[in-house]
């Protein structure tokens, strides 16, 4: 009878003879080790628990606990110290100048802001690239040197000879500046990605060009121009170093919120200040939570 010899790379998982890679187990031989389901288990609860322990984390350090200090320093002197600072009248004028220019520079800057986009994305032009690169100019100057350039430009030494300092509108022109950039890159990207063929088929169908633009192209821009709008009003709410110089800090005339809190500070009044402060938070917090809301809605109405 005949006996059937093993292979010797099968037996010992080694290389068979004249294998060119000799000591080495030829692939495919070698056992696959299959973790337990309790191993696996334990790994996907692992990534399921690391994303949000390590989020929950980082916003801890660097957003919540920073406000919550706040909040401490706001209430430290109980609820009559809080709300004797913030209803002050030095505080209810700071207060009211900042939303009211904050509010209005949010509707012109996403007005101005649309045109713009509208410009950079459906026109060809020479300096082009520089128009684009000088509109993100206020995201890489600090804030300060924004107010010094202003105070140069419409300031007392004014080369157009318009002084706008210690005047509300020279207040105006810097939340102008600093807010621009967030009303026009939020509506960029959706406008250069919205198809042209829709505007065309509009067109077609015998719609004029102001019903295109306004059944067609702003519904959907609405989205994105109030993304961008909320992002400048809060932005504009908590404003400081382009106001500073070109406003004059003048009580009840130039003196915005985040001016009255850093006399408050320089004054030793930290928990006034921090009542102050507590006031911007929740104005901007509510602001943006709005206006997503707003978004939202308006995505599942036209859904719908």
């Amino acid at each position: 009878m005949t006996t059937g010899v093993a292979d010797p790379g099968q037996v010992s998982g080694g290389a068979r003879p004249g294998d060119p890679r000799p000591g080495r187990a030829r692939r495919g031989l070698i056992p696959h080790v299959t973790p337990s389901p309790a191993l696996a288990r334990a790994g996907k609860l692992t990534a399921r628990i690391g994303g949000p322990a390590l989020l929950v984390t980082y916003l801890s350090l660097l957003v919540i606990l920073p406000v919550a200090a706040l909040v401490t320093n706001a209430f430290s002197g109980g609820w009559s110290t809080f709300w004797a600072a913030v209803s002050s009248p030095e505080s209810v004028s700071a207060l009211q100048l900042t939303l009211a220019l904050s509010a209005i520079v949010a509707v012109v800057n996403s007005i101005a802001g649309l045109a713009i986009a509208w410009v950079l994305v459906r026109d060809d032009f020479r300096g082009k690239a520089l128009i684009s690169a000088v509109i993100d100019l206020p995201f890489a100057l600090p804030t300060v040197v924004a107010g010094l350039t202003l105070l140069a430009l419409y300031g007392p030494s004014s080369p157009f000879h318009v002084n706008l300092a210690g005047t509300r509108l020279g207040v105006a022109a810097a939340l102008l500046f600093v807010t621009l950039p967030f009303c026009v890159r939020s509506v960029q990207p959706v406008l250069a990605e919205l198809d042209a063929e829709i505007e065309e088929a509009a067109a077609s169908l015998g719609a004029t060009h102001r019903q295109v633009l306004l059944r067609v192209v702003l519904p959907s821009l609405l989205p994105s121009a109030l993304a961008g709008a909320g992002l400048a009003f809060a932005r504009a709410v908590g404003e400081f170093g382009s106001i500073v110089l070109i406003s004059g800090n003048l009580p009840f005339k130039t003196q915005v919120a985040s001016s009255w809190i850093y006399d408050l500070f320089q004054n030793d009044e930290l928990p006034q200040a921090s009542a102050v402060s507590i006031v911007l938070v929740l104005i901007a917090l509510i602001v943006l939570v709005a206006i997503g809301w707003a978004r939202r809605r308006f995505d599942i109405t036209e859904q719908v």
